[in-house]
């Protein structure tokens, strides 16, 4: 069973590659796999996997969540 992590604070995140192309997810939770590709559950209740390789990762946080929650 993969452990997954809650984002729903966030509104989206974007994963930017070398080559400029961009992929936005509106996800509702995330794993990360040994190899660094991330599973995404998304909102929308598609499943996305997004594979290690991207340059950028960027998210726009919920109205009223915090950025960088510890």
């Amino acid at each position: 069973m993969l452990d997954f992590k809650s984002i729903e604070d966030e509104q989206y995140r974007e994963y930017v590659w070398p080559d400029g192309t961009i992929v936005r997810v509106e996800g509702v939770a995330l794993n990360v796999s040994a190899s660094g590709g991330h599973r995404i559950k998304g909102a929308d209740g598609m499943a996305h996997y997004i594979p290690a390789g991207w340059v950028h990762l960027r998210w726009m946080p919920k109205s009223g969540t915090e950025m960088f929650a510890f």
